[in-house]
Protein backbone atom coordinates (compact mmCIF):
# COMPACT_ATOMS: atom_id res chain seq x y z
CA UNK A 1 0.00 0.00 0.00
CA UNK A 2 1.52 3.10 -1.01
CA UNK A 3 0.48 6.14 1.49
CA UNK A 4 0.04 9.38 2.21
CA UNK A 5 0.85 12.18 5.15
CA UNK A 6 0.46 16.05 4.56
CA UNK A 7 1.39 18.24 6.57
CA UNK A 8 3.61 22.01 7.49
CA UNK A 9 5.13 20.14 10.22
CA UNK A 10 7.15 22.57 11.74
CA UNK A 11 7.94 22.78 14.24
CA UNK A 12 7.84 19.07 14.47
CA UNK A 13 6.12 17.27 17.76
CA UNK A 14 4.93 14.38 19.13
CA UNK A 15 1.57 14.03 16.80
CA UNK A 16 3.62 14.56 13.86
CA UNK A 17 5.75 11.70 14.80
CA UNK A 18 2.65 9.49 15.98
CA UNK A 19 1.38 10.45 11.54
CA UNK A 20 4.55 9.80 10.70
CA UNK A 21 4.62 6.55 12.54
CA UNK A 22 1.29 5.46 11.60
CA UNK A 23 2.56 6.53 7.09
CA UNK A 24 5.53 4.11 7.93
CA UNK A 25 3.75 1.46 9.47
CA UNK A 26 1.13 0.57 6.72
CA UNK A 27 3.22 2.44 3.63
CA UNK A 28 4.47 -1.06 2.90
CA UNK A 29 5.20 -0.12 -0.90
CA UNK A 30 6.24 3.33 -0.38
CA UNK A 31 5.60 6.35 1.88
CA UNK A 32 4.68 10.09 0.37
CA UNK A 33 5.14 12.59 3.24
CA UNK A 34 3.28 15.57 1.30
CA UNK A 35 5.01 19.18 2.66
CA UNK A 36 3.37 22.08 2.50
CA UNK A 37 4.73 24.83 0.69
CA UNK A 38 6.27 28.04 2.62
CA UNK A 39 2.75 30.13 1.15
CA UNK A 40 0.63 27.08 1.29
CA UNK A 41 1.38 27.13 5.10
CA UNK A 42 0.91 30.67 5.74
CA UNK A 43 -2.00 31.08 4.05
CA UNK A 44 -3.73 27.91 5.98
CA UNK A 45 -2.95 29.43 9.41
CA UNK A 46 -6.27 30.98 11.59
CA UNK A 47 -3.85 33.33 13.34
CA UNK A 48 -0.23 34.31 12.00
CA UNK A 49 2.73 32.17 13.76
CA UNK A 50 6.37 32.27 13.06
CA UNK A 51 7.15 29.05 10.70
CA UNK A 52 10.58 27.34 9.35
CA UNK A 53 11.32 27.38 5.88
CA UNK A 54 10.17 24.37 3.68
CA UNK A 55 14.16 23.66 2.98
CA UNK A 56 14.31 23.95 7.24
CA UNK A 57 11.16 21.67 7.65
CA UNK A 58 12.57 19.34 4.72
CA UNK A 59 15.62 18.38 6.54
CA UNK A 60 13.28 18.15 10.04
CA UNK A 61 10.75 15.75 8.38
CA UNK A 62 13.75 13.74 6.86
CA UNK A 63 15.25 13.06 10.00
CA UNK A 64 12.12 12.42 12.06
CA UNK A 65 10.97 10.10 9.63
CA UNK A 66 14.60 8.26 9.03
CA UNK A 67 14.63 7.75 13.07
CA UNK A 68 11.12 6.22 13.18
CA UNK A 69 11.58 4.31 10.19
CA UNK A 70 11.82 0.34 11.43
CA UNK A 71 10.39 -1.03 8.40
CA UNK A 72 13.22 0.35 5.49
CA UNK A 73 10.11 2.43 4.08
CA UNK A 74 11.14 4.15 0.67
CA UNK A 75 9.95 7.49 1.55
CA UNK A 76 9.30 10.73 -0.54
CA UNK A 77 9.13 14.11 0.54
CA UNK A 78 6.97 16.34 -2.08
CA UNK A 79 5.92 20.06 -1.73
CA UNK A 80 2.59 20.64 -1.42
CA UNK A 81 1.49 23.99 -3.40
CA UNK A 82 -2.57 22.75 -3.14
CA UNK A 83 -4.81 22.10 -0.35
CA UNK A 84 -5.55 18.71 -1.53
CA UNK A 85 -3.33 18.49 -4.29
CA UNK A 86 -1.28 15.58 -4.10
CA UNK A 87 -3.69 13.22 -2.74
CA UNK A 88 -6.37 13.97 -5.31
CA UNK A 89 -4.23 13.68 -8.36
CA UNK A 90 -1.79 10.90 -7.69
CA UNK A 91 -3.13 7.33 -8.61
CA UNK A 92 -0.77 5.37 -6.72
CA UNK A 93 -1.24 6.49 -3.22
CA UNK A 94 -3.85 4.12 -1.44
CA UNK A 95 -3.90 5.19 1.55
CA UNK A 96 -3.78 8.37 3.54
CA UNK A 97 -3.03 9.29 7.42
CA UNK A 98 -5.32 12.21 8.74
CA UNK A 99 -5.54 13.39 12.41
CA UNK A 100 -9.39 13.12 13.77
CA UNK A 101 -9.64 17.20 12.92
CA UNK A 102 -8.70 16.30 9.13
CA UNK A 103 -10.69 12.99 8.63
CA UNK A 104 -13.74 14.95 6.76
CA UNK A 105 -11.24 16.14 4.30
CA UNK A 106 -10.99 12.79 2.76
CA UNK A 107 -14.23 13.12 1.43
CA UNK A 108 -13.25 15.81 -0.37
CA UNK A 109 -10.05 14.77 -1.87
CA UNK A 110 -12.53 11.13 -2.65
CA UNK A 111 -14.91 13.26 -4.99
CA UNK A 112 -11.86 14.98 -6.87
CA UNK A 113 -9.97 11.29 -6.81
CA UNK A 114 -13.62 9.60 -8.51
CA UNK A 115 -13.93 12.77 -10.69
CA UNK A 116 -10.54 11.64 -12.17
CA UNK A 117 -11.17 8.28 -12.70
CA UNK A 118 -8.69 7.01 -9.86
CA UNK A 119 -9.89 5.07 -7.06
CA UNK A 120 -10.60 6.21 -3.51
CA UNK A 121 -7.75 6.59 -0.71
CA UNK A 122 -8.67 4.65 2.50
CA UNK A 123 -8.24 6.70 5.62
CA UNK A 124 -5.80 6.17 8.92
CA UNK A 125 -6.79 7.98 11.42
CA UNK A 126 -4.01 8.10 13.96
CA UNK A 127 -4.95 9.67 17.31
CA UNK A 128 -4.36 13.49 19.13
CA UNK A 129 -1.36 13.05 21.06
CA UNK A 130 -2.53 14.88 24.23
CA UNK A 131 -0.07 17.38 26.39
CA UNK A 132 0.39 17.01 29.60
CA UNK A 133 -2.96 19.48 30.45
CA UNK A 134 -5.04 16.87 28.34
CA UNK A 135 -5.42 19.29 25.41
CA UNK A 136 -3.91 18.65 22.39
CA UNK A 137 -0.33 19.19 20.97
CA UNK A 138 0.21 21.61 18.45
CA UNK A 139 2.62 23.19 16.82
CA UNK A 140 0.84 26.43 17.10
CA UNK A 141 0.98 25.68 21.31
CA UNK A 142 4.87 25.09 20.78
CA UNK A 143 5.73 28.55 19.32
CA UNK A 144 3.79 30.69 21.85
CA UNK A 145 5.74 28.83 24.81
CA UNK A 146 2.83 26.69 26.09
CA UNK A 147 3.79 23.58 25.65
CA UNK A 148 7.58 21.54 24.50
CA UNK A 149 7.26 19.59 21.32
CA UNK A 150 6.43 16.51 23.86
CA UNK A 151 3.34 18.10 25.42
CA UNK A 152 5.13 19.12 28.67
CA UNK A 153 3.74 22.19 29.81
CA UNK A 154 5.75 25.54 30.16
CA UNK A 155 4.05 27.94 31.91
Amino acid sequence: MHVAVAGTFGPIHDGHRTLFEHALRFGEDGVVVALTSDELAAETRDKPRPIPSFDERVRAVTDEVAALDEWGRGVEIRKLAGEHGIAAEDPVIDALVVSPETAPELEIINDRRRERGFEPLSGIVAPYVLADDGERISSTRIVNGEIDEHGTVLE
